[in-house]
């Protein structure tokens, strides 16, 4: 049997990626994808560059984002917004307005991860290297290659163990409400990305995505570096249970020696083109037109 595969979660360099736009565009193409999606967080820069990039692979690019949010006491819950405008000058300001905390954030970062590196009688890394390297926004994964270039850091885990977690800065996030709201102004439908990052305890979890139902969320990743196949099962019984859309994608970075790749997750995870139809489906009923 043939099956059109897609990935509807990759980052870029926009975000924390290792690759650009262009260059995750033509990963998919070798990797034979009909669609994907750059989800890069909290930042919607690459989107143009890879529809261009794509117009010519016949390669769908559908506008996504994943928005770094929080609920009571979930932390760091990250949402998939997929299908908005991506010109709206609301989401354009509330994301502006994000990266400049998250710009002032690693700043910071790096300012005390050079002051552990004094301690230790090394010399400081430089903002601007770690600019250099990520060509858009700045993240952690960025400031670990840089310590991993300078034999600081043997590998990203230990440059995050011995480092940049020691040195963390804490993040600024969306309240879950205010960021299904946004995407939803946007023309958008959001998802709860890889929901076994936020808790493995599946009646907290059902507890969770049914609150987070009432607040409009429209969908489960249910493919998902998280997920083996009894959990993804899990969750599409508990997608169904809500008429919620499902989604996957290989949350795919590019770091170094990982086996993770564009259109192939961990455990071989490969996502269907059917996810695309359900969220094509869940934009018409919301009466939204398709933007790609």
């Amino acid at each position: 049997m043939n099956f059109n595969y897609v990935d509807l979660h990759i980052h870029t360099t926009c975000s924390d990626g290792f690759f650009s736009p262009e260059d995750v565009v033509m990963q998919a193409a070798r990797a034979g994808l009909v669609a994907i999606a750059l989800a890069d967080h909290d930042n919607i820069d690459g989107i143009i560059p890879a529809t261009l990039t794509a117009s010519s692979l016949g390669i769908e690019v559908i506008p996504a984002v994943e928005l770094s949010s929080q609920w009571q006491s979930y932390t760091d819950m990250h949402l998939l917004g997929y299908g908005f405008d991506y010109h709206d000058p609301r989401l354009i300001a509330e994301l502006e307005h994000f990266q400049l905390f998250r710009a002032s954030r690693n700043e910071q970062i790096i300012d005390a991860v050079n002051l552990k590196l004094a301690e230790e009688g090394r010399a400081p890394i430089a903002a601007q290297e770690v600019r250099k390297l990520a060509g858009g926004s700045i993240g952690r994964p960025h400031i670990a290659q840089v310590l991993r270039q300078k034999k600081y850091a043997n590998s990203n885990e230990d440059a995050f163990t011995r480092y940049l977690v020691p040195c963390n800065v804490e993040k600024h996030y969306f309240p879950a409400d205010e960021a299904i709201r946004l995407v939803h102004a946007c023309g958008g439908i959001v998802v709860l990305a890889h929901p076994p990052y936020v808790t493995r305890d599946r009646h907290q979890l059902e507890k969770l995505v049914a609150e987070l139902v009432r607040l409009g969320l429209d969908g489960i990743e249910v493919y998902n570096n998280g997920s083996g196949l009894e959990d993804s099962d899990w969750l599409i019984r508990l997608a169904a249970h809500h008429g919620l859309v499902i989604t996957g994608g290989s949350d795919f970075h590019g770091e170094p020696g990982s086996a993770i790749q564009i259109g192939h997750g961990l455990r071989g995870i490969r996502v269907a083109y059917d996810c695309v139809e359900q969220i094509k489906d869940a934009l018409i009923r919301r009466g939204e037109p398709l933007r790609w």
